[in-house]
């Protein structure tokens, strides 16, 4: 046993949350660089716009592929080292992208070698993030810690149109995703040498946090009489019960409902900034700043869907806390982006539209906090699961959205977009939050 040497009340597990929003922006910032550098980097390599987007859909499949083994590999090996070797490899291919020589005969196949390894290297963030929550954050904290992890997405987007123009215009494009790869290679390291697997092996948690902790990781509802102590369940299966997700209803439920967030929210990702330039007839200049908009609604949409989620979940419940804000955050997504596309004036739709990429960000945490809260010492694999509907949603938009463009119009993307937000926000009406995947028994073990 770890001997826990400091008797004062720390927060240590508020510090590693910190680091985890560091690390969700650089995992954002890495892969929202192509769509910044897209113009570039297309007349580099004489890509046309569906090679382009096929660059995104490459790195969203092997991102989605790859987040179930992602979840199970954190469930099995803890979130310490298999996020730091994922971060580590993603720093890797975010170099290897910009270092494909343009006179070769077809560099599209090693770029798009290159995205979809670097997919399979992002997939490992949420999955041991989330393991993570559930190892070391009380479930009344969960909506807040989800939060500010992902309030990291908003964060380091919206740093991306700046900073990566800035770069490109005084260093050129490929500098840029040096510049990202460095950045990812220094924050794992740092993940590394700081985090623990659970708070018992930190040497730094004190005795009062590590209660805290313990009597606040109650995932199912108590059992009459068990006065077992969470954290002493000791004795659980690491066996993954595929039978009981793949069966379970609210897994279904929730990952159908990030099928459609993802759609939505890859929309922003990999088409907003060319959308402004191209299609609203924005400037490099203005572009880049009114493409910063959705982001950082995203960003402040995370933190204050994480505390109202947990605000509504200590005073009224879980149903509410979790699956109202989500329902409410994604119907107002909906209603933002069918709004947003018809608005003939670009700045005004530029932040209505932002405001759409905000609400959607209220539900964020909501997904995550009840995966954690349904998966329990599984949570890694349940959430790795859902994760894969959001990446599919977000690979199926990168090809599809530019194609409903060239046929239907930008609007009709954008409507596309809002009824699948509209799907998203009524699947959270059939979920019901006290349903673990695998029941606690009445001795205090996982059945």
């Amino acid at each position: 046993m770890t001997v826990h040497l400091p008797q004062n009340p720390t927060r240590i597990r508020w510090l590693l949350i910190g680091w985890l929003f560091v690390l969700s922006a650089v995992a954002f910032l890495d892969r929202v660089n192509l769509s910044i550098a897209g113009t570039r980097l297309a007349a580099d390599y004489h890509l046309s716009d569906v090679q382009f987007g096929l660059l995104s859909t490459v790195f969203l499949l092997g991102y989605a592929l790859f987040q179930t083994p992602a979840g199970w590999l954190a469930d099995r090996l803890g979130p310490r080292r298999v996020l730091a070797g994922g971060v580590m490899w993603w720093g890797v291919f975010t170099a290897f992208t910009a270092a494909v020589p343009t006179g070769l005969r077809n560099p599209l196949l090693l770029l798009l070698l290159a995205r979809f390894l670097l997919g399979l290297g992002e997939a490992v963030m949420y999955p041991c993030s989330n393991q993570f929550v559930a190892r070391w954050i009380p479930t009344q904290e969960r909506g807040l810690a989800n939060g500010l992890i992902f309030a990291g997405v908003g964060v380091g987007s919206a740093a991306s149109p700046s900073l990566i123009t800035y770069i490109m215009i005084h260093h050129g494009w490929r500098t840029s995703f040096w510049v990202c790869a460095l950045l990812g290679l220094v924050a794992g390291l740092i993940w590394f040498l700081a985090s623990r697997d659970s708070p018992e092996q930190h040497p730094l948690v004190s005795a009062s946090e590590l209660t805290a902790i313990h009597s606040g990781l109650v995932i199912a509802k108590q059992v009459p009489g068990n006065t077992t102590r969470p954290s002493a369940q000791k004795r659980i299966s690491t066996q993954v019960p595929w039978s009981h997700i793949l069966k379970h209803r609210e897994v279904w439920l929730i990952t159908l409902s990030y099928f459609g967030y993802g759609y939505v929210a890859w929309i922003f990702f990999a088409w907003f900034f060319i959308y402004l330039a191209r299609v609203r007839g924005m400037n490099l200049k203005s572009s880049a700043f009114y493409a910063t908009l959705p982001f950082l609604a995203m960003a402040v949409g995370c933190a204050a869907g994480g505390v109202v989620a947990d605000f509504l979940t200590k005073r009224v419940g879980r149903r509410a806390g979790r699956c109202g804000v989500a329902a409410v955050g994604l119907g107002l997504t909906g209603l933002f982006l069918a709004s947003g596309s018809i608005v003939d004036n670009a700045p005004l739709a530029s932040v209505i539209l932002a405001g759409g990429a905000g609400a959607l960000y209220l539900s964020q945490s909501s997904f995550w906090a009840i995966s954690a809260d349904i998966g329990g010492p599984f949570s890694g694999s349940v959430s790795g699961f859902m994760n894969m509907g959001a990446q599919v949603g977000g690979a199926v938009t990168a090809s599809l959205t530019p194609f409903i463009a060239a046929h239907f119009g930008w609007t009709t993307s954008f409507l596309v977009a809002a009824a699948l937000a509209f799907l998203g926000s009524a699947a959270w009406f059939f979920v019901d939050p006290d349903r673990p995947l695998v029941p606690e028994t009445a001795d205090g073990l996982v059945g």
